[in-house]
Parts: C-alpha cells; sequence; structure tokens
C-alpha cells in the first residue's frame, strides 16, 4: 500500500512540508516581512507625495492650469498657499498628500513632468506660457479684448470662451473678503483654450497685438 504524498512545496528547490518547523518559520517570516516592507513602503511613498504636493504649490499658473487635476485638489492646492499659521500649514499639506494618493498614474506622471518643464522649459516656450496668462488676465478683465480675441481668433468657439469668462469673473467675486480671488476651473480652461489657439497660430503676432493695445490704452 502505497503511502499518502505529503503536502508542501518547494523553496529553493527544497520540499518543505506543510506543517513543519520549517514551514512555520518560513510563513511567520514572509508574514511579518511582508508588513513591514508594506508599512516602509507606504510611508516612503506618502512622504514623496507629500513632497510633491508641496512642489505645486510652486508651479506657474500656465503650468498648474494645464494639469488635468481634480477640483478638491485644486482648491486645497489654492487654500494652502493662502495659509500663513505653521500648524495649519502643515495640516493642510497632510490633507494634500491624502488626495495626492487618490491620483491616477496618468496624472501624476504629468505633475512630475510639469515641475521638470517648469525647470527646463525653453525660454521661447516660458515666453509662450506667459503670453497665455496675459491674454487670459485681459480676456477676464476686459469686454473689447475679448471681442478683440474672438475677431482674431475665427477658431475659437466664441461661445464656450464667453461662457468660460462669465463663470471666472463670478468666482472671482465670490471669495471671501479680505482674502485672494478663488480661481476656479473656469479660469483655468480659459488658459488651456488660449494656449493651444496660440500654440496654433503661433504667439509672436498675438503678443505685438497686446502690445499695441497697451499703448492705446496708455495713451
Amino acid at each position: 500500500m502505497s503511502r499518502k504524498p505529503k503536502k508542501g512545496y518547494f523553496v529553493r528547490g527544497h520540499f518543505v512540508a506543510e506543517g513543519s518547523e520549517l514551514d512555520l518559520e518560513l510563513k511567520r517570516e514572509l508574514k511579518g516581512g511582508t508588513d513591514e516592507a508594506s508599512r516602509t513602503e507606504l510611508k516612503r511613498e506618502s512622504a514623496e507625495l507629500q513632497k510633491l504636493g508641496e512642489e505645486l504649490l510652486t508651479l506657474r499658473a500656465g503650468l498648474f492650469d494645464a494639469l488635468p487635476l481634480s477640483e478638491k485638489l485644486v482648491d486645497a492646492i489654492a487654500e494652502a498657499k493662502r495659509i500663513t499659521n505653521f500648524e495649519g500649514k502643515r495640516r493642510q499639506m497632510q490633507f494634500i498628500g491624502k488626495l495626492m494618493r487618490a491620483l491616477d498614474p496618468e496624472v501624476l506622471e504629468a505633475v512630475k513632468q510639469a515641475l521638470t518643464e517648469q525647470n527646463t522649459v525653453p525660454a521661447a516656450e516660458a515666453a509662450a506660457l506667459h503670453e497665455a496668462e496675459r491674454w487670459r488676465e485681459r480676456l477676464i478683465a476686459d469686454d473689447d479684448a475679448l471681442g478683440g480675441w474672438i475677431e482674431t481668433h475665427p477658431a475659437t468657439d466664441s461661445q464656450q470662451l464667453r461662457a468660460l469668462v462669465r463663470q471666472a469673473r463670478k468666482d472671482l467675486k465670490s471669495g471671501p473678503a479680505g482674502e485672494a480671488p478663488r480661481q476656479g476651473k473656469a479660469y483655468r480652461e480659459i488658459f488651456q483654450l488660449v494656449r493651444a489657439q496660440l500654440a496654433v497660430h503661433g504667439g509672436d503676432d498675438h503678443a505685438e497685438a497686446a502690445a499695441a493695445q497697451d499703448r492705446e490704452e496708455d495713451a
């Protein structure tokens, strides 16, 4: 009568019987090592994401507005910029770190690329970003600039742009008194729309037109 084969598994070519002392030792090591490694890895990832969130506070408006961030994270970052109390700032950055952990890998990669771009962006690209930022401010502040933009950029979805400008103006007025103006989703989408149009048509003519309009206003 044949003996019933022992249950077990192989480790580095050696058979380990289930329930044996070696089996129990390996399981203890695996459990302890995995838990410790998991905790260490989670702490490391959490620290890295919180640091990434802190760096987002320094990101130039043009690059920041182009990121596909959630409204909640954008508002949390704006709030962190307003907070001056050390403890309040620390708690807010922890909250931002928590929100960062919920981001998709593609969005995290976009954040890292934007931070890298800020440090390495060529002068021409930096000038284009600044021009898009200037146009955004003009469009929100001046109806004449809005009409002029639509006239000189017929490919622009004028209905969308007007709606975004109206919403951005409402957002800027809705913040509490004494605090920095609230810059919501519409504010960022105006930048994205303008930047896309400038990228298609080139920026030199638009920069010259803006400078000319500035001179007319100063006259």
